[in-house]
């Protein structure tokens, strides 16, 4: 199989097969990789140097192209194990290098068969360094991304597909990636190296997560601290979230403008909060949860991605390094007395972190389940399971 596609690549390398269109005409070439076909989205880039599957598999990267700026994608090809969702919603992945043969004990497929079997177009040979300069100058674009074998691309075509699309904004991409089902997560435990994942038995606590495009790693979190999930879709009424009787409630990531999921979100997290249950949310729950509080959220110029960036904690004044992924922010100014700010960016001093005052409700914007620090955040999940402890106590007195 690695020989065939060595092969294949050797093939394609004499050519160019991937294009990039860009929404000002600007073009970028390279060779082809994964399914043959073309994708409109907008384009990203993404810093970090390890988790590549991680992050192709993150549903909140729906709607969008990533440029990877570290050069070496694939060099571990991609196991069963660490997938972030059963459907992959990004839409496709721009590389430097070619991809080498994977050299990983877990690996069990190239990730060119693997972003194939998932249909996501990918180029690699290109001029990543320039492309993330020019998102750096001029802000995330919308692009299109095409493979063809043959080299057939209709640059006009593409170019229209790209002008045509609407873009992120005022874009609810929460209801397509949600479940279309309610489930209970089946209890497995975050990944060990001696064991692999390990189920939970000791269900002391019922957490009912709202998915908005939830990561299933943040689901093994809560099976660490012992909890039963009940994922429910998106739109799922206050009412019905009740009747299940949690101990708290968990708004999850997702992708899309919150400002547009928010127009059915805001009153059923208002309600959770009129009904005094403790909320957690992390990503698009946060800026979400600012918008239920009367906060604003607008889009970024580059928005916030990857896994090496500095946030600093401002009740425990300490610095945590963190893994992040959103296009979207809370606004500052305006922001309504009762919340309090608990988290600042020290790349451009944007909210990270609110919690409402004098209720068991918080947020923080970047994703404390990635293990970039590699554990700085995980305190976020014990400080969820202290207010369901608290609440329960007030309940009873």
């Amino acid at each position: 199989m690695i020989k065939k596609l060595k092969k294949a690549h050797l093939k394609n390398s004499q050519k160019n097969t991937g294009i990039l269109v860009l929404e000002n005409k600007k073009i970028f070439k390279g060779i082809g990789i994964g399914y043959q076909g073309e994708a409109t989205g907008e384009v990203c880039f993404n810093t970090s140097l390890t988790g590549y599957q991680e992050i192709i598999s993150d549903p909140s990267y729906a709607g969008q192209i990533i440029n990877f700026t570290f050069p070496h994608i694939g060099n571990v090809g991609t196991n069963k194990e660490d997938f972030e969702s059963d459907k992959i919603w990004t839409k496709g992945v721009i590389f430097n290098s070619e991809i080498t043969s994977p050299s990983n004990y877990r690996s069990f497929q190239h990730l060119d068969a693997w972003l194939k079997k998932n249909k996501i177009v990918g180029i690699t040979g290109l001029d990543t360094r320039s492309l993330t300069n020019f998102i750096r100058d001029k802000g995330a674009p919308r692009g299109t991304i095409a493979f063809s074998k043959k080299s057939k691309f209709h640059i006009n075509k593409l170019i229209n597909s790209t002008i045509k699309w609407s873009g992120l904004k005022n874009l609810d991409l929460a209801e397509k990636v949600t479940t279309q089902k309610n489930y209970i997560w089946k209890g497995l435990k975050t990944w060990k190296k001696e064991h692999g994942y390990r189920k939970n038995n000791q269900n002391s606590f019922h957490v009912v997560a709202i998915d908005y495009g939830i990561k299933k790693n943040i689901l093994r979190y809560f099976s660490d601290f012992k909890c039963k999930v009940t994922v429910v879709s998106c739109k799922t009424s206050a009412e019905k979230i009740l009747s299940l009787k949690p101990n708290g409630v968990f708004l999850s990531n997702g992708p899309g403008d919150p400002a547009a999921t928010g127009k059915y979100a805001i009153q059923i997290i208002q309600n959770l909060i009129k009904n005094k249950m403790p909320l957690f949310g992390i990503c698009l729950g946060h800026q979400l949860l600012a918008l239920a509080l009367g906060g604003k959220t607008k889009k970024m110029k580059l928005g916030h991605r990857g896994a090496n960036h500095p946030v600093k904690n401002l009740i425990n004044d300490n610095v945590e390094i963190t893994s992040q992924n959103h296009g979207f922010e809370v606004v500052r100014e305006n922001l309504p007395k009762n919340i309090q700010i608990t988290h600042k960016s020290l790349f451009d001093n944007s909210i990270e972190g609110i919690r409402l005052k004098n209720n068991p409700v918080f947020s923080v914007q970047y994703h404390p389940e990635s293990n970039p620090g590699p554990q700085d955040s995980v305190y976020l999940f014990q400080e969820f399971i202290n207010n369901i402890k608290k609440n329960a106590k007030k309940k009873r007195s």
